[in-house]
This record gives C-alpha cells, sequence and structure tokens, in this order.
C-alpha cells in the first residue's frame, strides 16, 4: 500500500506541474523574458503572497516541464529506442545502453536562457558531463579503445594469409566515396573527411577524425561544424547493425556456388611472427599515415603487450578493465553530446543517410574485390567471397555475421578464422585512412 501511495503522489505531482505549464502559456503570464528570473524580483517591502507566487514561477521556470520542446522528447525517445535494442535484441548492448542512457541524460531538459550557466549540460563549461566530454573533443578516449582492441586481437590469420589483408582494403573505397558524396551535399572539405570515415564502420577512428577535422573550429582556413556528436551516432549504429543490414548485400552480390567454397586452414603461426608483427606493422603503417599515431601506436601496443608473454597483467587491464571503463565513459558522453539543439539539424540527417550508404559500398567493395580476386587463383586457393564483407572494421561483428552466412550455405564450411584476417585488416586500414585525411586536410 505505501508504494501505491508513494506513486500516486509522483504522479499528482507530475499532473501539477504540467497543468501549471498549461496555464501559464495559455495565459500568457510569463511572456517575459525568462533572463529576468535571474534579477531581484521581491523588494523588502513585497507582501508574501508575491514572494511566495514569484518562487514558485522561478522554480517551475527550472523544470524540464517548463524548458521541454518537441526536440527533447524526439531525442528521449531514439535513446529508448537504442536501451530497446540493446535489450530486447541483443544489438551491441556495451554500446547501445551507455549511449542511449547518454542520450537520454543530454536531453533532460533543463533552463539555458539569460547567459546563466548552470553546469548540467554537456556543452557547458564546468560540468561534469563537459569533462568527461573532453576525452571525446581530444581523441583521448579512442586511443584507450584502440589499446583495448590490441590487447584482445590475434593477428595469426592475417599473419598467415597476408593476401586477405587486400579484402580490408579493398572495404575502405566507401569511406573515399562517402567523402565525395558529402562534397556534393554542400559539406566543406574537412567536414566531409570526416563524415567519410563512416564508411569504415569504426566508431573510435570516426569520433577521432571528427574530433580533429569537424570539431566546431577554423580547420585549414574554413570554419566547420561541430559535427562529432551526429558522426559518432551514426558510426555505432551502423556498427549494431550490421547483423541487418550486410547479410542482405551478401547474398545479393554472391551465388549459392560462391558461398560454398572451401578455404585452405590457416597455416600455425609461431610465437616469434606474431611478436615481430606489431612491431613492424606500428612503424610501416604510421610512416605510411603519421597521423593515425595515436590510434595505430596504441592498437600495436595493446597487441604487443598481447604477444609478449611477459606482460600478461598489463595485457589483461588494457582488454578488460580500462576497456570497459572507456567504453562507459565514450557512449555515455558521446549520446549526452546528441542535444536536441545541436543534433536535430539537416546536416544530421544527411550524415545518417551517408553513413547507411557508405556502410553497404564498403560491404559490397569486400564482395566484389574478393570474386576479382578469384578470377587470378588456381581452384585450390580460391577465396569465398563472403570473407570480403569483413574488411569492413567492426570487429568482430562482420566476421561473426560472415561466419553465419557460411554456415547457412554450408553447416560445415566454417569461415570465423578466415574472415578475421580482413576484419582486422580493416581496423588497420580505416585508421590509416583517417591519417591520410588529415594529412590532406589539416
Amino acid at each position: 500500500m505505501n508504494y501505491k501511495r508513494k506513486a500516486l503522489t509522483v504522479f499528482a505531482i507530475i499532473c501539477f506541474l504540467g497543468l501549471l505549464n498549461l496555464v501559464f502559456i495559455n495565459d500568457g503570464l510569463f511572456s517575459q523574458e525568462l533572463g529576468s528570473i535571474t534579477e531581484t524580483t521581491v523588494s523588502s517591502d513585497t507582501d508574501d503572497s508575491q514572494s511566495i507566487g514569484s518562487g514558485i514561477y522561478k522554480f517551475f521556470s527550472y523544470t524540464g516541464f517548463r524548458n521541454a520542446t518537441p526536440g527533447h522528447l524526439i531525442m528521449i525517445v531514439v535513446g529508448l529506442i537504442f536501451i530497446f535494442l540493446a535489450i530486447r535484441f541483443d544489438y551491441e548492448p556495451l554500446l547501445l545502453i551507455p549511449i542511449g542512457t547518454g542520450i537520454v541524460i543530454g536531453n533532460v531538459p533543463f533552463f539555458q536562457d539569460g547567459g546563466i550557466n548552470l553546469q548540467l549540460g554537456i556543452y557547458q563549461e564546468g560540468s561534469v558531463l563537459n569533462y568527461l566530454y573532453y576525452g571525446v573533443v581530444k581523441g583521448i578516449y579512442p586511443s584507450l579503445i584502440f589499446l583495448g582492441i590490441g590487447a584482445m586481437t590475434d593477428f595469426s590469420s592475417l599473419i598467415s594469409n597476408p593476401r586477405l589483408m587486400l579484402l580490408g582494403a579493398a572495404a575502405q573505397v566507401g569511406i573515399f566515396l562517402t567523402f565525395i558524396g558529402a562534397l556534393y551535399l554542400g559539406f566543406n572539405m574537412p567536414e566531409a573527411g570526416a563524415i567519410g570515415i563512416i564508411g569504415g564502420a569504426d566508431g573510435p577512428t570516426a569520433i577521432f577524425l571528427s574530433s580533429k577535422l569537424a570539431n566546431g573550429g577554423i580547420i585549414n582556413g574554413l570554419q566547420t561544424t561541430n559535427l562529432i556528436g551526429p558522426i559518432a551516432i551514426a558510426a555505432y549504429s551502423y556498427m549494431a547493425l550490421v547483423p541487418v543490414i550486410q547479410p542482405p548485400i551478401m547474398r545479393l552480390l554472391t551465388n549459392k556456388q560462391e558461398r560454398r567454397i572451401r578455404m585452405k586452414p590457416p597455416r600455425s603461426v609461431s610465437k616469434l611472427e606474431k611478436i615481430i608483427f606489431p612491431i613492424v606493422a606500428l612503424i610501416l603503417t604510421t610512416f605510411i599515415s603519421p597521423g593515425a599515431l595515436p590510434l595505430l601506436g596504441m592498437l600495436f601496443f595493446g597487441n604487443l603487450l598481447k604477444e609478449s608473454g611477459v606482460t600478461k597483467r598489463l595485457a589483461d587491464t588494457a582488454r578488460t578493465s580500462l576497456v570497459d571503463i572507456v567504453t562507459i565513459l565514450l557512449g555515455l558522453t558521446v549520446g549526452a553530446s546528441t542535444q536536441a539543439d545541436v543534433f536535430l539539424t539537416n546536416e544530421s540527417i544527411l550524415i545518417f543517410i551517408l553513413g547507411a550508404l557508405s556502410f553497404i559500398v564498403a560491404t559490397a567493395g569486400g564482395l566484389i574485390f574478393a570474386r576479382i580476386m578469384n578470377l587470378f587463383l588456381s581452384n585450390e586457393n580460391k577465396i569465398n567471397p563472403l570473407v570480403g564483407a569483413a574488411g569492413v572494421s567492426a570487429v568482430p561483428d562482420s566476421a561473426r555475421v560472415v561466419q553465419n552466412e557460411g554456415l547457412k550455405a554450408d553447416p560445415t564450411n566454417h569461415l570465423l578464422m578466415h574472415a578475421m584476417a580482413p576484419n582486422v585488416s580493416g581496423v588497420i586500414g580505416s585508421a590509416v585512412a583517417a591519417g591520410i585525411m588529415m594529412s590532406f586536410l589539416m
């Protein structure tokens, strides 16, 4: 009975505040500028009734009921949908639940007029969320995520069959075609570069590049819009929807016979090869694309911690505790950055459309290039073209989709280990592409 009374009390308060809002708006009693609420409204000789009325109005002016807009409500619903998808369908719950919750937090309406800084919102200097968001704006969180990815990743399949790296490179065509599309739609060069990286289906890389090229500052003499929120949400949304988006494209661009191709088992890779690989790859890739150093440096450092065999504690920390903490902070702050007045723009809609197209193009690029490679390979060395779809760097989800589609065509044909090669090379490829974009556009 106690719980029922409490629930009724809360419900009554909400109804009362809603009624106040309706009355105030309809009667036009508070058409004055909201900034005036900060001024002294009750003089020493004002009667008590006026003081009480002014106090109630001031309280109400600061509530979410008074400051809510349709945009806030729309974004809160979007956040709830993200949470629903994560729980109901298990779509990347480690990402979508923090992001969805962040969207809700970032769109709780509060008083923002009159030059007052309540230090609540993510864009208000001095707020807790603003401090946490610093790791996104400066590209700190993406680099730490790459450290964790490196400590989790086994490059054996790529080392044993290096030619599959070409499939990861082919999938990056989505990045450059999206860049051209963004230019055509009116985005300037730095903004288009940041949007293009969505085609790599790599959330941390997308955040890193957008923090450099589309952060609201002046880049290479051009004034940019802050697109970090829309780009990050688009990238992570499509990463979560890999099992939905990729299979139809894979079936469309391959036939049943190709989907049944059996590939040679990958050869055994020695410990020495696993240790040498991150060192050589670090030097080679960062010499080609120095702009990718914060990402690739951490990726291969994390992998060296794993493969060296003498830093197990550090590797365990990097791939568990550290990456979990950073994922929470990254997801929450990226979600909170979708504040309605910043996020609900025509640019955001265009970014989501371009992101979807780039993801489709990237998947198709890997599939088509695998089929082209088969024209020059003997029968015993042919590649199952499904593996090409793993070239997008959504690790390890794309590789799992390849495995599932391969099992549907032939229940005894396991493609996961083969798919991991283009999958991890896609991570490297998207980071290299980000570095190249930076060198051209900054």
